[in-house]
């Protein structure tokens, strides 16, 4: 059987993660971990499931064995590793944003194209089954045209104050993936976003830089809406619904629950709560998009998340961004190869 041999660098949350699914998977072979903690590693390493671990990150991209590089570490650290990885002939599957800036987007880019190799941003939402479901369907016109759509996304809890400083803001950390989606779903490029934010939750975050709570309006290329609205914190678990409506009709996907379970009674009608956050909500979505990533290398085919997806959300953001500070609506510039502004 024939595998795809694969360094991580970065054993954070998000690495592990994709270590436990990637070990899983038969045609994966799981050669190198790097991490800069390495030696606080040692009790997970040892049940990891992989070969060796190091801190040199050079390790992995000098690696003759090494088909392919998972990023997993700090968005800051983004852009020069996939550079790198393309320079060595690895296939690279990088979280998102690709970086915080769209000239270094664009030169990593370049250098993927020069190598030719598989890339793949993780935009894993676009692997969820019910999401699947909902484009599969918008593409076959069940509600014909694409008149609005509308995407909530609210986490339970804000993060750690140390990672608002890191995270490159909401837009670019929390609505990248609603930014996707919508370019996914829609099928059109956004053209105009509008956004307003503010700090309802902490004004901690406020004093950090960085807003809590917001509604981005999207405008599309075809001239649909969208509606995208944000919080760090929903006191009931994580808020993801997303709903399309057309002219000939509406497509919902709302919250996952752990049953669909019902009791009504006399005092009122109760169900369970959403699911707590990403990693239970979104674990099949994270299986989904390494399957998928794994099967273009052997099969030599495009991957589900395009380099050029992860540019338009990225642009997006840096649009809101704009939008967000100027309080005026922001123009996006939808040719791959060339600065939004």
């Amino acid at each position: 059987m024939k595998k795809v041999t694969v360094g991580i660098i970065g054993a954070g949350r998000i690495g592990k993660l994709h270590i436990d699914n990637l070990r899983k998977n038969p045609y994966v072979r799981l050669k190198k971990v790097s991490d800069l903690f390495a030696d606080q590693l040692m009790d997970w390493f040892e049940t990891s499931g992989v070969e060796e671990m190091t801190k040199d990150y050079d390790d992995i991209f000098q690696d003759q064995e090494i088909d392919a590089v998972f990023i997993c570490s700090p968005t800051s650290t983004h852009a020069d590793l996939i550079k790198r990885a393309a320079q060595h002939n690895k296939h690279i599957f990088c979280e998102k944003p690709v970086s915080f800036s769209d000239e270094e987007t664009l030169e990593a880019y370049e250098e993927v194209r020069k190598a030719g190799v598989h890339f793949q941003v993780g935009f894993n939402r676009r692997f969820d089954n019910n999401f699947s479901e909902l484009k599969a369907r918008v593409e076959r016109r069940d509600i014909g045209d694409v008149h609005v759509l509308k995407i909530t996304s609210r986490d339970p809890n804000p993060p750690h104050l140390d990672y608002i400083t890191s995270s490159g803001g909401l837009f670019m950390d929390m609505t990248i993936h609603d930014f996707d989606m919508a370019r996914h779903l829609v099928g059109e490029e956004v053209v105009e976003v509008y956004a307003k934010g503010g700090n309802l939750v902490d004004p901690a975050i406020g004093q950090k830089g960085d807003i809590d709570t917001a509604i981005v309006t999207l405008t599309f290329a075809n001239g649909a809406l969208g509606v995208i609205d944000n919080s760090r914190e929903a006191v009931y678990g994580y808020d993801q619904r997303i709903e399309i409506f057309g002219n000939g009709g509406a497509l919902v996907a709302d919250n996952q629950t752990s049953t669909n379970l019902k009791y009504y009674h006399s005092g009122t009608v109760e169900s369970d709560k959403p699911l707590p956050f990403f990693l239970e909500r979104y674990n099949e979505s994270f299986i989904h998009e390494t399957e998928q990533f794994i099967a273009s290398i052997l099969q030599d085919r495009p991957t589900g998340v395009q380099f050029e997806d992860g540019i338009m959300a990225q642009r997006i953001a840096r649009a809101a961004q704009e939008s967000y500070e100027t309080g005026k609506p922001v123009q996006v510039n939808y040719e791959i190869g060339r600065s939004y502004v």
